[in-house]
């Protein structure tokens, strides 16, 4: 019987000390290492995707973010809005690299597609670990896009707004810097 009193005592101070059912709260994710593993795995796709003509071609043109960056703009806006443009251009991201995978039947490109889309909602999970906030762009919140007509091109503009855009982010992220401290 003490044997049993001993057991069950240890069993609850194990799932007290593990808590089973209560979700942890995500560690930020502040290493730039991750960053560029989805940048090499979007320059692979691109790659695999440039020689692609006819099976690859885009029908209508496909809406993606600018990636250009001025610096003087950028650093005036807080956190939230520099956030709500990486979203936004994720967002836009998503949806045109989701079309293109619809008119794909090459299972071998379909693959860097899938891996893309993947990729990408990876990346909402580190910026939801550095505590920004989901942020689905309105229809009147896409102002700075414009239209590609290729698959390169498409990830073409996929690598630069992630080595652009979603790098200042990240790199700059307040959590980020209270760790550096």
């Amino acid at each position: 019987m003490v044997y049993c009193t001993g057991l069950l005592a240890l069993l609850l101070i194990i799932l007290e000390w593990i808590r089973p059912g209560l979700p942890s709260p995500l560690r930020p994710i502040c290493d730039l290492r991750v960053l560029n593993h989805f940048i090499k795995e979007a320059r692979d796709a691109e790659a695999a995707l440039r020689f692609c003509t006819e099976e690859c071609s885009i029908a209508v043109p496909l809406t993606v973010p600018l990636t250009r960056v001025d610096f003087d703009v950028w650093e005036k806006q807080n956190t939230e809005e520099q956030a709500q443009e990486v979203q936004t251009g994720l967002w836009l991201l998503n949806m045109a690299i989701s079309s293109l995978g619809a008119s794909i039947t090459n299972s071998a490109l379909h693959s860097h597609i899938e891996a893309s889309i993947r990729n990408i909602a990876s990346l909402k999970q580190v910026l939801r670990s550095l505590s920004i906030q989901d942020y689905v762009p309105t229809s009147g919140g896409t102002e700075d896009t414009w239209k590609v007509s290729s698959a390169s091109e498409l990830f073409q503009v996929h690598i630069n707004f992630l080595r652009g855009k979603v790098r200042l982010l990240l790199s700059n992220a307040p959590i980020c810097q209270q760790h550096i401290r």
